[in-house]
């Protein structure tokens, strides 16, 4: 059975931060008792800078992080567009994660989409395979976005993407929205993770938040992240960003 949504609503983005911050650091001490790592798949837009909240905290182990891209841009790792880069400026750049620790794609195949994504797969096989007995990698923790079209990591409305079951990463050529040129991590990876935690904010995503949370049967790409139990999957969300939601809010605590 999929995993219930717990959507926790702050009143502004820095105490959403602050609280994801710590949601944050008990996945990783639990993580790294268990199994001493942390894996952790992130996508791009606000939240490399959302994640600048764990900097200065006590108790964050670095150099226990393994840093995945549930999606990334077909571009340079230095292009205003890539993921990486703009993780790397806001994140990587003020805090001690090894370089080896931080799993990118291969820039030397840019040009090849089919190679690209599979590159990416077999390091995703050559970190989980030997740890992990499952059909799919078990992330710790997959952080993600909500796009204003309900896209999340690069999976997108309408999208053949949807619908794969087998391929760990898959590419994405024609995306809506620029640049078109991606890779991303499928539905059931995503749905695999020990922990998903989506962070939205703003009034803008007000109506689409409202369209995943109490209308998921439209079939949306982020209302189909649905892990299976023991998985959690939860919401970090502000004030205008839920002020249509009629699903219920729950207080934070760990």
């Amino acid at each position: 059975m999929p995993t219930q949504s717990v959507l926790y609503s702050f009143p502004d983005t820095a105490t959403l931060s602050d609280s994801l911050a710590e949601y944050i650091l008990k996945a990783q001490r639990e993580s790294v008792d268990k199994r001493g790592r942390f894996s952790i798949a992130i996508s791009g837009g606000s939240l490399p800078k959302t994640l600048t909240a764990l900097i200065g905290k006590t108790g964050v182990k670095w150099d226990k992080w393994h840093i995945f891209y549930a999606d990334e841009r077909v571009v340079p790792l230095d292009h205003p567009d890539s993921n990486h880069h703009l993780a790397k400026n806001t994140l990587y750049s003020q805090v001690p994660i090894p370089h080896e620790n931080i799993h990118t794609i291969d820039p030397d195949l840019l040009d090849n989409l089919e190679e690209l994504a599979d590159a990416y797969e077999k390091e995703l096989v050559r970190e989980f395979a030997q740890k992990d007995s499952a059909r799919f990698p078990v992330f710790d923790l997959i952080l993600l976005g909500l796009g204003p079209d309900g896209h999340t990591a690069s999976l997108f409305p309408g999208h053949e993407l949807l619908s794969e079951e087998d391929r760990w990463v898959a590419y994405i050529e024609d995306s809506p929205k620029p640049p078109p040129r991606r890779i991303t991590l499928t539905l059931p990876v995503i749905n695999h993770a020990a922990r998903i935690a989506f962070v939205a904010t703003g009034a803008g995503k007000a109506p689409m938040l409202n369209a995943i949370l109490d209308n998921p049967e439209q079939g949306l790409p982020a209302a189909r992240v649905k892990p299976a139990a023991p998985g959690q999957l939860v919401w970090f969300v502000d004030d205008p960003a839920s002020a249509e939601v009629k699903f219920p809010k729950s207080e934070f605590k760990l």
